[in-house]
């Protein structure tokens, strides 16, 4: 069974938030509301549909921005890291204070290798550090959010807080094994693709490929 997904590039800095449901459900999931929670709900909805939860990737602000007003607008928990609740705790001190980004406290903790339900969906959870310590990716149905992880022609950042080049490849290297090649990688920032071809092709990932054969 395919999903559903509506992917918002939003404000500030063009994170990618994504609306996830079964084709035609009447719920959906959230990915990663960094922000503009108005232009979230108003996709919501055109869908006809409601959001039912929240998932999000790591702890980074640009990640988290529209998590409180979307959960108060919606009733929808909030799950995350358990390593990495903290800095949505925080987000008012980690964010940009021109910004006035609200802080929340999580609902549902994960540790990763949890398969949890949603709108009718099952999301494994994976944990895939590297950019961040605790960062989580959700795979479900042939789609894999992968948050700052891995994008198309790219990789995310390792000089971050936390971050760490070879724990990211590995990270990388351990979704290849799992998942097959045609699976679609919804990242953090930028357009879709596979993890087929970001094995083939993308160029901070040649020293995987001659290592991961």
């Amino acid at each position: 069974m395919s999903l559903d997904v509506i992917q918002l590039s939003v404000a500030p800095i063009g994170t990618n938030c994504y609306i996830v449901r079964k084709p035609g459900a009447d719920e959906a999931v959230v990915v990663d509301p960094g922000g503009e929670a108005p232009r979230i709900l108003l996709a919501l909805e055109e869908m006809g549909a409601r959001c039912t939860a929240i998932l999000i990737t790591h702890g980074h602000w640009d990640h988290l921005g529209a998590v409180a007003e979307l959960a108060d607008a919606t009733g929808a928990p909030a799950h995350m890291a358990r390593a990495e609740r903290t800095l949505l705790e925080r987000l008012d001190d980690i964010s940009p204070a021109e910004l006035g980004l609200r802080p929340h406290s999580p609902d549902v903790l994960l540790e990763g290798g949890e398969t949890i339900p949603l709108a009718g969906v099952a999301f494994e959870v994976v944990r895939i550090p590297g950019h961040s310590p605790a960062h989580l990716a959700y795979a479900a149905n042939g789609c894999l959010f992968s948050g700052d992880l891995l994008f198309a022609g790219g990789v995310g950042r390792t000089d971050l807080p936390g971050g760490d080049w070879e724990t990211l490849l590995e990270s990388i290297a351990a979704l290849l094994d799992r998942f097959p090649p045609e699976t679609i990688v919804y990242s953090g920032h930028g357009p879709a693709t596979t993890l087929g071809q970001e094995a083939a092709e993308n160029p901070f990932l040649a020293e995987l490929r001659a290592t991961h054969r």
